[in-house]
């Protein structure tokens, strides 16, 4: 659903730049983004309000365009074909830079360097501390993401294990709650935010070297909006607002090695 038709209408800047055709509608900056994924993107206590780091990273690219950000709910198995049919400009979901997908799509410069990670709770009785021994368990991952090619390129190396696969991230760290699986691959940066904090029952086991990058997702040929969202980000960069987005919702700085 479209963030707006919720009530919820952002408007990240009233400047006088103009978009030049380079949106779907001009003086807008329409995100696509699958808002259940914490701590880049969810909705606030309200059910409402989405918030995290690519909503606040989204506002301010709008804002240095001089346009105005809405955010388009997306389920994350539609997410591409949302920007291929132009029910929004792009992509700001934790989207991975991938060979297929820059083959299928443009892709801003990298904003956020990124690793697979292993979480379990805190009283689990097997904890896997590399993903060999993830060997026998039960594991959730989310569909259709990074996470579950990474499984699979485990399997295809001979690893064995029971595969849980969920929609969202949110249902499998219910699962694990739960007790009913044993392990988690998901994004760093997904884990970082379940295991902060004292009363979190969860804890990451293991975490790999950052080998992807998370970038804005573009339609294929749009380079017009590319270049645009691409000079937002080096301003953003430049000035330390990134950092400060990184900071706000990560409680670390993710972003400035994607620029060493």
């Amino acid at each position: 659903m479209v963030v707006a038709i919720l009530g919820v209408s952002i408007c990240a800047y009233a400047g006088g730049k103009k978009d030049s055709g380079m949106t779907i509608r001009p003086g807008t900056l329409t995100i696509g983004m699958s808002i259940e994924y914490p701590p880049m993107e969810y909705y606030a206590d309200d059910g409402k309000t989405p918030i995290g780091f690519d909503v606040d990273m989204g506002k301010a690219i709008a804002a240095k365009m001089g346009l105005k950000a809405e955010f388009v709910d997306t389920a994350w198995d539609g997410i591409f074909a949302g920007v291929e049919t132009n029910r929004y400009d792009c992509i700001m979901s934790a989207v991975t830079i991938t060979p297929e997908r820059l083959i299928a799509h443009n892709f801003s410069k990298p904003y956020i360097g990124n690793a697979m990670a292993i979480v379990t709770r805190k009283d689990a009785a097997v904890k896997p501390r590399t993903p060999q021994q993830l060997s026998g368990l039960s594991v959730s991952y989310q569909a259709e993401t990074t996470a579950k090619f990474f499984m699979a390129k485990l399997v295809e190396s001979g690893l064995k294990y029971n595969p849980y696969e969920y929609d969202t991230v949110m249902g499998c760290f219910d699962e694990l709650g739960l007790k009913r699986i044993d392990a988690i691959v998901t994004d760093g940066v997904v884990a970082l935010d379940y295991t902060a904090g004292a009363d979190s029952q969860f804890e990451i086991t293991w975490l790999g070297e950052p080998d992807e990058f998370f970038g804005i997702c573009i339609k294929k040929g749009n380079d017009a909006l590319k270049a645009a969202i691409d000079k937002a980000l080096d301003e953003l960069f430049a000035d330390g607002t990134m950092r400060r987005i990184s900071m706000q919702n990560l409680n670390v700085d993710m972003v400035s090695a994607v620029r060493q």
